[in-house]
């Protein structure tokens, strides 16, 4: 695979993130956002999990597990800190702070712990998208600013930084599907007794069941299928970036389909958005993953 597919590999990854807003619009409102987190993971992981069992493609023999361990806790932490985050402080800003920190995390994580210095590229994309984000977010009035709210919005930041690093170490031993199988199953089954916790009522009525199956085959095992096969190639923070076509995707879904308006500045943030995502994908660098951060 070369390593221009890889980027557009992640990209559609995100892109699929990009349609769980709108897919849990067709959710029953009973059911508590942390409680569909737990599903999603549990759909996702067990039942990729349990096909690759059946068809004996899986070996635990030389499996990473310390790695494997630390990525679901990433996940599972961040399912958790984010859903909390949009509860105290909102969708709006919760998603803004969360998704537009995680580059930026992601970006010195590597540096500090790799010791690969961001380049030019890197830097130029990250900043037009995460401020193109900032604006796409800007339209919504009556935003409540809660400190708690903040700081689990950019620890959940941190910790996608953090899930993506431990991940592309897993994916180094491991083929993505598998990866993606264990460490989501792992994730599941730390988040389960949240499920038992939080108001799950409608949850298994057949709207809701459907909108969990599509939840947790297409935006969690497709698209994290997708993604780690990208991320195998490309440097984990140029991945985080590219991530970053979740809330683009969301936005123009939300005016396709939901009827929601954006203003100017929101469309300008589109631009700049996609302005980022396009200079990161088509940069046309051919050297090394060592130099590509």
């Amino acid at each position: 695979m070369s390593q221009r597919i890889s980027y557009i590999f992640v990209l559609l990854g995100a892109i699929l993130w990009g349609t769980t807003g709108t897919a849990q619009t067709f959710m029953p409102q009973t059911v508590h956002p942390l409680a569909v987190g737990a599903s999603r993971l549990a759909i996702g992981g067990f039942t990729l999990l349990l096909f690759l069992l059946i068809m004996r493609k899986i070996n635990f023999r030389y499996w990473p597990w310390k790695a494997t361990l630390l990525s679901a806790l990433a996940m599972a932490a961040f399912q958790y800190c984010f859903f909390t985050s949009i509860r105290l402080s909102g969708i709006a800003i919760g998603t803004v702070v969360t998704i537009g920190s995680a580059p930026a995390f992601s970006g010195i994580v590597e540096w500090l712990l790799l010791k690969r210095r961001p380049t030019r590229v890197w830097i130029i994309a990250t900043s037009l998208a995460v401020i193109g984000c900032v604006l796409l977010f800007s339209n919504t009035g009556g935003i409540i600013v809660n400190p708690v709210g903040i700081s689990l919005s950019l620890i959940a930041g941190m910790l996608f930084a953090f899930y993506t690093l431990f991940n592309k170490e897993v994916l180094e031993k491991v083929d993505a599907v598998p990866a993606v199988a264990v460490i989501f199953t792992v994730g599941a089954i730390i988040l389960m007794p949240f499920l038992f916790l939080f108001e799950t009522e409608g949850l298994f009525t057949g709207r809701g069941i459907a909108t969990m199956v599509y939840l947790g085959i297409v935006t969690t095992s497709v698209a994290y299928i997708l993604f780690s096969y990208g991320l195998k190639r490309i440097p984990s923070s140029s991945a985080v970036t590219l991530s970053l076509a979740e809330p683009l995707t969301a936005a123009t879904l939300s005016v396709v389909i939901v009827g929601e308006r954006l203003n100017s500045t929101s469309w300008i943030g589109i631009v700049l958005l996609l302005g980022g995502i396009l200079v990161l994908t088509f940069s046309g660098r051919k050297r090394g993953n060592k130099h590509l951060i």
